[in-house]
């Protein structure tokens, strides 16, 4: 049989990987001048390419439509995926958060792993090569068009073209319109992975945090929460924890705008309960009874944080410790486990890690990843309405999805 793949991304890759090694005939369409532009800036030039967890601890990092990929990822496990590359010749590693990446902590690594594969199973690769338009008759996909009017037909067509981030990278939205012109729903995109931005503005640029948690919060009522990593930016905040809270809060983000007022709390000390961290403050005060409140502060926390702090508790950095008040101290302590931040907006789509949305996973077969409305033509990847939070989900995601479809017709 042979098969045409749309895109030379993460799914792509792998897809033709399988197909290939399942003896098919394989075309793959990139339309930039090499494969896995995208996939070589990954994880900050590392590829982070699975997590090595259970089937149960992935599913419950899927953002969106976990259920559709049930089958595919029991089908294709974290744990295939690493075998897939270390069968490969690929030595990886797994680092903290069971986050796996290529043992020479190079993106370009993981690429030549699949340029191996692709050349050994007589791939044929048409780089610079941009697909205009998938060609169908009688229901069926039998080929695509190219941007010089030059047709190839095939059994299959797989369009793995990735999301709308990173459009330098050649993310620029195709599938979705190939999807829309052949009478599928394209679920709205949304930024997803990206920074938040923040009204407040304290003189916090580039400041790190570890151990803390970050929560979004509506009506006084805590939405979403994640422990971990975090840093300030010019006009809001990143970092682990904070990209994966973009991705829960994205659904109710449209048009550039919030449907209600969201607000970012940081609880700067997690592990300490509020009790423990006033009978902390209250020592501190003991031992530095004359000290000024701000540089008591700036030995339980970064410098910079101290004035927000001071600001939100409404406690002058002036007052001498020996005479903060029982109501002062513990209004210092709740702001210390809940600053507070206007969430105004995202990061544009563009700057993000993954798209959130894409080709509405009703009208796909999540046992063949074959369109239900068009027969032979498959969709895997991002394109899908699938996203997961940081840590290599999206990755394999990417890689579950293309197995699904080969198994489905290896068959």
């Amino acid at each position: 049989m042979k098969y045409i793949v749309v895109g030379g991304g993460a799914s792509g890759l792998m897809c033709a990987s399988l197909l290939s090694e399942n003896g098919n005939e394989v075309v793959l369409y990139e339309k930039n001048e090499i494969l896995g532009k995208k996939l070589f800036i990954t994880g900050k030039g590392r590829c982070n390419v699975t997590n090595d967890c259970d089937v149960q601890t992935f599913t419950a990092n899927v953002v969106n439509n976990s259920k559709f990929t049930y089958s595919a990822i029991h089908s294709f496990t974290p744990q295939d995926t690493m075998t897939f590359f270390e069968n490969n010749a690929l030595k990886l590693k797994v680092e903290r958060g069971n986050r796996v990446f290529p043992m020479s902590d190079k993106s370009s690594d993981v690429i030549k792993c699949f340029e191996k594969i692709l050349s050994r199973n007589n791939v044929r690769i048409k780089l610079n090569s941009e697909v205009k338009s998938i060609l169908t008759e009688n229901g069926k996909a039998i080929g695509v068009l190219d941007r010089n009017g030059d047709r190839e037909l095939s059994d299959g067509v797989i369009v793995a073209t990735g999301g709308l981030s990173y459009q330098s990278t050649g993310s620029t939205g195709d599938g979705y319109r190939w999807a829309e012109k052949l009478g599928h729903n394209v679920v709205e995109l949304r930024p997803a992975l990206v920074p938040l931005l923040l009204k407040e503005q304290f003189s916090l640029q580039g400041l790190s945090l570890k151990n803390v948690t970050a929560s979004i919060s509506r009506d006084g009522k805590v939405l979403y929460s994640q422990f971990g990593e975090m840093l300030f930016t010019h006009n809001g905040a990143s970092g682990p924890i904070i990209l994966s809270l973009s991705s829960l809060i994205n659904r109710h983000y449209k048009n550039d705008k919030f449907d209600a007022k969201y607000f970012l709390n940081i609880d700067l000390k997690p592990a300490l309960s509020d009790e423990v961290l006033e009978n902390r403050l209250i020592r501190e005060f003991e031992q530095k009874r004359n000290g000024e409140l701000k540089n008591i502060l700036a030995a339980l926390m970064p410098k910079s944080l101290v004035e927000v702090v001071i600001i939100q508790s409404g406690v002058s950095g002036k007052t001498a410790a020996n005479s903060v008040s029982r109501e002062q101290r513990q209004r210092l302590v709740y702001t210390i486990k809940n600053l507070k931040f206007t969430i105004t907006g995202m990061e544009k789509i563009n700057v993000g890690i993954v798209t959130a949305g894409g080709v509405d996973c009703k009208q796909i077969d999540p046992k063949t990843m074959m369109s239900k409305l068009v027969k032979n033509l498959y969709f895997i990847g991002e394109v899908l309405d699938i996203d997961a939070l940081t840590g290599g989900f999206n990755l394999q995601l990417a890689f579950c999805t293309a197995n699904q479809m080969c198994r489905s017709v290896s068959k």
